[in-house]
């Protein structure tokens, strides 16, 4: 089933003369349960797609569909019900609240459906809590559930940023780069996870890399981007 259509879309900065285009007409068809590496050099528009697709940006010309629906005519208020209820993020930099317990980290993938009173205060039920350590135990780290997240090693983190994909039950999970700042060994397991998480929960992942060995070994399919085009 056909899940991100994107056809001629075009993000530029600056007018005339000054116009840099990060993504210069990319058209992809992606379907449910797609594996995909993007890879590129640094400045080829690989993060600047996954923030599209992730409906963190707008492009400035062409269309997005994502599950059937036009990006582009949904409100704000839906925008965001999309990107809590569909997409999971892993970054570069984990995106950890370094301050507060594992467990709290992986429970925000639960704030979408937690009522405002409870959110605020970080007050999760019973039932979530335990889907959040199901999900850690899941990627491996159940014992550090109640550690500050500031004590995790890269590979730790970048684990438990993939639990809290596992309890929000995103249908779409978008690494960007996920295993650039981690070790040899650490990068092999991160990549195992995504593999997995495709595999056993059914689900799209787009992962970009800049090593092309990981794209070759873990994913079945890879596009490659130059200066915002799509070359491969």
């Amino acid at each position: 089933m056909l899940l991100i259509q994107t056809k001629d879309l075009v993000k530029a900065y600056g007018e005339g003369v000054q116009e840099v285009r990060a993504l210069d007409g990319v058209s992809l068809d992606i379907e449910q349960g797609d594996f995909v590496a993007i890879i590129g050099a640094s400045g080829s528009g690989k993060s600047t797609f996954m923030n599209m697709i992730g409906c963190l940006d707008q492009p400035s010309s062409g269309s997005y569909i994502l599950g059937g629906q036009l990006v582009s005519s949904l409100t704000a208020d839906e925008l965001a019900m999309v990107r809590n209820q569909r997409i999971g993020f892993v970054f570069q930099q984990f995106n950890l609240v370094n301050r507060l317990p594992v467990i709290t980290n992986v429970l925000i993938g639960l704030l979408y459906e937690t009522p405002w009173w409870r959110s605020l205060f970080m007050q999760f039920s019973v039932e979530q809590r335990q889907k959040a350590l199901e999900a850690l135990s899941s990627v491996g780290i159940e014992q550090t559930a109640w550690q500050r997240a500031a004590t995790l090693s890269g590979g730790q983190q970048q684990r438990a940023a993939l639990a809290r994909c596992l309890v929000q039950k995103a249908r779409v999970i978008l690494a960007d780069e996920p295993i650039a700042s981690l070790d040899p060994e650490s990068s092999r397991k991160v990549m195992d996870l995504l593999q997995q998480m495709n595999r056993d929960n059914k689900c799209t992942v787009l992962v970009s890399l800049h090593q092309v060995e990981f794209a070759v070994r873990y994913c079945p399919r890879t596009i490659a981007l130059n200066a915002g085009r799509v070359v491969y």
